[in-house]
């Protein structure tokens, strides 16, 4: 399990309820590279986190914000949800 001393890349003008989006993407990533994420929920929580961020350079941002706290990666783990059948998502830090 990860150190977890870190925090999420947030914009305080987010509503609650996008918050939740958010955090609940970051959480999913975090579970990817930890123990395994299911696919379908790594792929149904990136539908929901695009409607809060639907700029490809705003999720760019915060994908390397969240690496450079975090060491996990938001892009490696949707592309291996989207190019893989398999049911349990799980990379390894590198």
């Amino acid at each position: 399990m990860s150190n977890r001393n870190y925090s999420y890349p947030i914009d305080p003008n987010w509503s609650i309820k996008d918050l939740e989006t958010v955090i609940k993407m970051f959480n999913v990533v975090e579970r990817a590279y930890e123990e395994g994420a299911q696919r379908e929920q790594i792929l149904d929580c990136y539908r929901k986190f695009k409607k809060v961020i639907p700029a490809k350079s705003e999720e760019k941002q915060l994908g390397r914000d969240f690496y450079k706290k975090s060491g996990y990666q938001l892009y490696s783990v949707v592309k291996e949800a989207r190019t893989t059948d398999k049911k349990l998502i799980r990379l390894s830090r590198r």
